[in-house]
């Protein structure tokens, strides 16, 4: 079995990272003869849909598949077989972040059929999303942040699986917020909730992965 994290995060060692990984522990901890991989979306040259229609020409050589060549499309191939795949963005300028939406678009669009109810997927596979954001989680709710992840997730669920959702809030950003421009932030209030709430965002990403190696263990 595989499962893959994928990171859409510019940060390869900060929350999202951290979080993904500890999902990806938890993955082990049910199924520890599986092979797991996370992949950092900014390390790689890639775009999202062209919007060739390649995919969808009837009795086409692509059809179900992206024509697109580039360096991405091998990782591509490998994640759409696998048993299980774990997303993670922050959410900059309230949306996921770019790369990430170009890794949806590629992810999903082959195999999504303008027809009622088909679906051209290789495979059917349980699926996560965790977000990471600056906000906590009353603001995020005034400002419609549900949409967000309702249209992130929205493919995803069409193709896949509806995602198991996870938002870890009011992030620690930085070391020293002295050094930048983020008077509308109190340092002390982030480095508490870094200190007492992100140890149990860890925990429930960890608790993410053991739910996708059940539900995969039990697909198969």
């Amino acid at each position: 079995m595989k499962f893959f994290a994928v990171n859409g995060s510019p940060r390869p060692n900060c929350n999202t990272a951290q979080l993904l990984d500890k999902a990806l522990e938890g993955v082990k901890s049910i199924c520890p003869d599986a092979e797991v991989e996370r992949v950092d979306l900014y390390k790689i040259p890639f775009n999202g849909c062209k919007s060739c229609f390649a995919c969808k020409k009837i009795n086409g050589r692509h059809y179900g598949k992206c024509v697109y060549n580039d360096d991405f499309k091998p990782i591509l191939n490998e994640i759409v077989m696998a048993d299980g795949v774990i997303l993670g963005s922050p959410i900059y300028f309230s949306d996921v972040t770019g790369v990430m939406r170009c890794f949806i678009e590629r992810f999903t669009f082959p195999f999504f059929v303008y027809d009622e109810g088909e679906n051209i997927a290789p495979k059917r596979m349980p699926t996560a999303f965790i977000y990471t954001m600056n906000l906590d989680e009353e603001s995020s709710k005034n400002f419609g942040y549900e949409n967000i992840f309702d249209r992130a997730e929205l493919a995803i669920d069409a193709v896949f699986s509806k995602p198991i959702r996870f938002c870890s809030y009011d992030t620690y950003q930085f070391k020293d917020y002295s050094k930048y421009k983020m008077e509308v932030f109190n340092e002390e209030d982030k480095y508490h909730v870094r200190k007492t709430q992100f140890p149990k965002d860890l925990e429930s990403a960890f608790e993410i992965g053991k739910k996708i190696a059940i539900q995969a263990k039990q697909h198969g």
